[in-house]
């Protein structure tokens, strides 16, 4: 990469990192499911001037993508964050996002993977169960269970992504967030009950948090990401997004009072060491793919 974008990459890995810390600010005061919805209303007002109608026979698709993303991967991953107490846990465990999705890729998809992806899967799950172990962890362990949960819903989210055609990020965004406000709102009446009317009570530090992560986290970082895989391969721009745990980490010991033990540290490694090798493995996978088709074009 060039130095203009990897500047940008690094702007768009500390945005992200920076939600875990603003959004952990907010949510001590708007509960995660209202949080989730409120950044929702807040994202569609840009992006209804965006949005292009998906293809034919794609409707079907999009809401179940929209759902899974917008609705139980947000949503579990703002409670997770809440019941954590940590940055740090909640940053690094969401990567496993990346094995689940090559594990489910491969039973959804039927996309095969060589042994050293598989072996990269395995360390990463691994990992976690080391990272659960560390006694900032094992206090909430619920806090565990549903950022799991949630990385699942975005792994399966991610797959299903794979067969849309004809939008690009900000349509896609753009839907996720107008299917999404209104589940959200319907379960946060039912499971927050009395929140949506309290939320006129919240302070400006509430609100800030719901603006950083609608505007800064999903215009402007998912914005700048859509920029830089249009100029490189996906598989080019992915290894560099490991720096977001890193730098939420930085953020949570820095800003927040995470004191992270051993456990974590070494957990952590082995799952963000796993995510890099399937990382590397398609950057490859990809290059070796690019020079066959040279090939053949000559």
């Amino acid at each position: 990469m060039p130095p203009r974008d990897l500047v940008l990459i690094l702007l768009v890995c500390l945005t992200w990192a920076g939600n875990f810390l603003t959004s952990a600010l907010a949510l001590r005061e708007i509960p995660p499911v209202l949080f989730t919805a409120l950044r929702f209303v807040l994202l569609a007002v840009p992006l209804l001037f965006f949005l292009k109608r998906p293809a034919p026979g794609q409707w079907p698709r999009l809401v179940a993508v929209c759902l899974l993303v917008g609705v139980l991967h947000f949503a579990t991953s703002f409670t997770a964050l809440k019941l954590a107490g940590d940055l740090s846990s909640p940053a690094i465990v969401l990567q496993s996002y990346v094995p689940m999705t090559a594990v489910l890729a491969w039973l959804v998809l039927g996309e095969r993977f060589a042994w050293r992806t598989g072996l990269a899967i395995g360390i990463s799950f691994v990992g976690v169960l080391v990272l659960g172990l560390d006694p900032m962890v094992l206090d909430r362990p619920a806090a565990l269970v549903m950022m799991l949960v949630s990385a699942f819903f975005l792994a399966l989210g991610t797959v299903l992504m794979k067969g849309l055609r004809g939008l690009d990020a900000f349509s896609q965004q753009g839907w996720t967030a107008l299917i999404s406000v209104v589940p959200l709102l319907a379960a946060s009446a039912v499971l927050e009950p009395g929140a949506i009317a309290r939320l006129p009570e919240a302070s400006w530090v509430a609100w800030a948090g719901a603006l950083y992560a609608a505007f800064l986290s999903s215009l402007v970082g998912h914005g700048l990401y859509y920029v830089l895989v249009q100029r490189h391969p996906v598989a080019q721009v992915t290894p560099w997004l490991l720096l977001v745990p890193v730098l939420a980490v930085g953020l949570g010991i820095a800003f927040w009072g995470d004191r992270p033990g051993p456990r974590l540290f070494i957990g952590g490694a082995m799952v963000l060491g796993g995510v890099l090798v399937i990382a590397l493995r398609t950057l490859a996978k990809a290059r070796l793919a690019n020079t066959r088709t040279g090939r053949e074009a000559r």
